[in-house]
């Protein structure tokens, strides 16, 4: 079962499984089945898998797709995922299209080569290239993210967000803080401002100002700052002294802000702590703080996961651990998109092909514009093995 080379494969048949654990999200929605069967999948869909994403049994059998048991879904050629299934029951070769986060989660990379699974990390996915832009299940979410996390702080703060004028007295627009404009950062600095607020914004890339100024948002400039961004578009790891300055200089500003959003987030590794206790205590009561990364250890020192606290000075701190969960419809619909888009690319002559000049599967080639030191594209591991490019992840696993 499955394909590892240019021959391809007879069969193209699709599993989508019900996720684990808290995770509200369907890996595809009904409406990208006939898609999907147009381009000659035959989809199998584990019954449940879409309740908690708002769509029934009967709606993905109204498009074609088959409803079936766990097991059945299981064992098709290909697997479409949100979070990994358990590779122990998987066979030589099968197929799997999630989200592993590798680098944060060895073990699992492990468990996926000793099952000698072929292993797709959508998160890995090389986000400069164009084409690679409609498949970018970082950006879709993280985008959904942003807008949550604006929601939920205007939902606990304790005052009004817009300017309003009235009878009794004019209510001042409230401060928002959002700290980073990534994808998340910049939805999140928009969002607050259609809502009426004044809204400050960092980043560690002096670049993002004419994107944070252009979405409404006012920039908070650090003396000292330069362009901190890796190959692959990503934050690079920020030097203590750096980052104790833009936390000191960004806190202060944030001392008198009704919300913080804080969406630091750094490719592989923990997240950083933007938002020191010691900053905590000097916001001021009633203040909210929704910190997008509480998932991989938070930005907040305070914050507790999948948790909403209150700090002894009256901070509350939202420590919600899937912020595109909260929008499931949503977040499945858009997931679901860029899934079938994925899935599609592969397709050649009624069989997947996973082609070895795709730069989106294996990187880009040396001499391009996109070639990333020691990275590949989203295939992680084939045959027991990690892919040849995959060298800094080959470092982790050991």
């Amino acid at each position: 079962m499955g394909c590892v080379d240019q021959t391809g494969v007879s069969e193209m048949k699709l599993g989508i499984l019900a996720e684990g654990g808290d995770e509200t999200r369907v890996a595809i929605v009904p409406n990208s089945i006939p898609k999907l069967m147009k381009n000659g999948f035959e989809v199998f869909v584990e019954s449940g898998a879409g309740i908690s994403a708002h769509h029934a049994d009967s709606e993905y059998d109204a498009k074609g797709a088959t409803i079936v048991s766990r097991d059945v879904a299981m064992s098709s050629e290909m697997l479409i995922c949100i979070t990994p299934p358990d590779f122990s029951l998987l066979s030589d070769g099968q197929m799997i299209a999630c989200v592993a986060d590798p680098f944060r989660n060895p073990d699992r990379i492990r468990q996926a080569m000793d099952a000698k699974v072929t292993l797709m990390s959508m998160d890995m996915i090389p986000r400069r290239i164009s084409r690679a832009q409609a498949m970018d299940v970082n950006s879709s979410q993280d985008n959904l993210a942003g807008y949550k996390a604006v929601l939920m702080g205007a939902a606990q703060v304790p005052k009004g967000i817009p300017m309003m004028t009235t009878s009794a007295g004019t209510v001042r627009p409230a401060k928002f803080v959002i700290m980073g404009s990534g994808v998340a950062g910049l939805q999140a600095i928009a969002t607050a401002k259609r809502l009426g607020a004044i809204v400050y914004a960092s980043d560690v890339r002096k670049s993002a100002a004419e994107q944070i100024e252009s979405v409404g948002g006012r920039f908070i400039e650090v003396e000292g700052m330069d362009d901190f961004e890796d190959e692959s578009g990503y934050a690079k790891p920020l030097t203590p002294e750096f980052i104790q300055k833009v936390n000191d200089t960004v806190c202060e500003v944030a001392a008198d802000a009704d919300v913080i959003v804080t969406t630091a987030r750094i490719f592989g590794r923990p997240a950083p702590i933007t938002v020191p206790a010691s900053a905590v205590a000097n916001f001021k009561a009633g203040s909210v703080i929704v910190d997008m990364n509480a998932d991989v250890g938070g930005n907040c020192e305070m914050t507790s996961p999948g948790e909403v606290i209150t700090s002894d000075n009256g901070v509350i701190i939202v420590g919600t651990t899937n912020l595109p969960g909260q929008l499931s419809s949503t977040a499945s619909m858009l997931y679901s998109n860029n899934l079938t888009t994925f899935v599609i690319s592969l397709v050649t002559d009624g069989e997947i092909v996973l082609d070895p000049d795709d730069d989106i599967l294996y990187g880009a080639p040396e001499d391009s514009d996109f070639y990333v030191p020691g990275m590949g594209g989203v295939l992680v591991c084939m045959d027991g093995v990690i892919h040849e490019k995959q060298t800094r992840l080959s470092e982790v696993i050991g």
